[in-house]
């Protein structure tokens, strides 16, 4: 036993996000109550009311009532945009079944990105959603 190295003792853990981190405002931990907060619209209005110091869980509720406003917008300007395609004599029908498909396909990219974002939001990343995101940075900096 004369060479034998003393066996290092391993480094005490880095500290790291603090996993129960609350948000002070609702009680919530602050990524749950984030994840929430991205329900559009919905969501977005009751955290944005209820939360008033956490910034990460404000962000993501004007992003979310952005986004969901966005949504909303969307699907208005589609119901228009296919009413007026499905009036049209003659290729009305065409018209119509195309202007459904790429509607299904913007819905399928709005919901995309929601999951996207509820996903972020629950892992603890401030994401912001193109175009979106900036928005939210400036009425949050603006309103801050």
């Amino acid at each position: 036993m004369p060479d034998e190295e003393p066996i290092p003792h391993a480094p005490p853990p880095s500290p790291g996000p603090e996993p129960g981190s609350k948000s002070t405002s609702t009680g919530l931990p602050s990524n749950v109550a984030a994840a929430i907060a991205c329900i559009p619209l919905i969501g977005g209005i009751i955290f944005y009311i209820l939360e008033k110091h956490d910034s990460f869980v404000r962000f993501y509720a004007m992003q979310s009532i952005i986004f969901g406003g966005a949504w909303f917008l969307f699907n208005i300007a589609s119901m228009i945009v296919h009413l007026i395609f499905g009036s049209v004599p003659a290729i009305g029908p065409f018209l119509s079944l195309l202007w459904g498909l790429i509607a299904m396909v913007v819905h399928i990219a709005f919901l995309v990105i929601w999951i996207v974002a509820t996903i972020k939001a629950f892992t603890g990343v401030r994401w912001e959603i193109p175009y979106i995101g900036p928005m939210a940075r400036k009425q949050m900096e603006g309103a801050g």
